[in-house]
């Protein structure tokens, strides 16, 4: 199977709360242990949000759209609904690397 990277952005939903930092929003320590075993996984390659705006930012190695939809379908800020995917695109590297 062919694996490509993906430019992700993934939005905070109506569950986030705007007066919490991050670290405090519901199930924090589910949702990093999520992010830090798709990253030990190989699945997702850099991560983090946009400052200035309610966005995080992750570049993904996978086979489809359909393997990343499913597979933050996992993560409990998904069912939470802190999060939600708002966009994926296709991304080529064009200088630099990643492993």
């Amino acid at each position: 199977m062919t694996r490509r990277l993906f430019a992700v952005v993934r939005s905070r939903g109506p569950a986030w709360d705007p007066a919490r930092p991050m670290e405090q929003q519901a199930d924090w320590a589910g949702h990093a242990a999520f992010m830090r075993a798709l990253f030990h996984d190989g699945f997702v390659r850099l991560v983090g949000p946009l400052e200035g705006t309610q966005d995080a930012l992750l570049i993904v190695r996978a086979a489809d759209v359909a393997e990343i939809e499913a597979r933050l379908a996992e993560d409990c800020w998904s069912r939470l609904d802190l999060l939600r995917t708002t966009r994926i695109a296709p991304w080529q590297l064009r200088l630099g690397e990643i492993a």
